[in-house]
């Protein structure tokens, strides 16, 4: 039986009388793709927030392998093995794919503070930056200043910088968002080549993604879990096809 990687209990969250989290609970095994559907304002990326730490829970826990994060800052949570894309363009626009990877690596080993006097010495880092890179097919592009890579490639890197803190669990909101179709595969199969040993779980709108790429879906709707199951069981469920699915997946 696979370890849990990440789990949440009884998890709720309020904005004033509007209630974003009801009592969600969810497993997710090690090595699993979870795909989180639902229609939007359905709590989606409130609940990925809750879970690293971007906004703290009214009630529940939130467990990382066996130990409760619920009340850890996210950057606590990130060396635990937490960690989710975040937009690059602001972060890093005038350094290039590989040293904004680097730098992820060295933030990691927390010696980013003489990340530049001491680049020369610094050689593991970078090349354990230059192989993450070339997991996600970025290896060509690894000289290429952020802000002139395609946005397809934008997205890669950001998964890229999220996997220089060496996750255990990764969480992806809509990383194919605004990406031409022809590169949105791309992005998936990176995500679908990476380590069996992370746990995936992918917010997603694109019904073809989904069910191509995710083993078991998280549907919510209304701030709670409405249904959950393997790709098959989602779609032949009647009550998951009329509040969401519709005319989004045939067959």
């Amino acid at each position: 039986m696979s370890s849990i990687a990440l789990a949440t209990r009884g998890l709720v969250k309020n904005f004033g009388s509007l209630t974003v989290a009801r009592d969600i609970e969810i497993t997710l095994p090690t090595g699993v793709r979870y795909a989180l559907i639902g229609p939007n304002g359905a709590g989606k990326t409130t609940l990925i927030n809750l879970m690293t730490g971007m906004l703290p829970p009214d009630g529940g826990q939130i467990m990382l392998g066996g130990e409760d994060v619920t009340v850890l800052k996210p950057e606590e949570r990130v060396r635990r093995g937490l960690a989710r894309t975040f937009q690059i363009n602001t972060l890093f626009p005038g350094l290039n794919a590989l040293e904004a990877v680097t730098l992820a690596v060295c933030e990691r080993r927390q010696i980013a503070g003489t990340f530049w006097s001491r680049l020369s010495s610094e050689r593991d880092a970078i090349e354990e930056a230059y192989d993450i890179l070339k997991r996600l097919r970025l290896g060509d592009s690894c000289y290429q200043p952020t802000r002139e890579l395609p946005y397809g490639r934008q997205r890669l890197l950001e998964i890229a910088l999220a996997l220089a803190s060496r996750p255990k669990v990764l969480l992806l909101d809509e990383p194919a968002a605004g990406v031409p179709l022809e590169e949105s595969g791309d992005i998936f199969e990176a995500v679908a080549e990476l380590s069996g040993d992370i746990t995936v779980l992918f917010i997603e709108h694109d019904m073809q993604v989904v069910f191509r790429f995710a083993s078991h879906i998280i549907v919510m709707v209304g701030g709670a879990i409405f249904a959950q199951g393997s790709p098959q069981e989602i779609a032949a469920d009647p009550r998951v096809r009329e509040v969401y699915l519709g005319k989004r997946h045939h067959g």
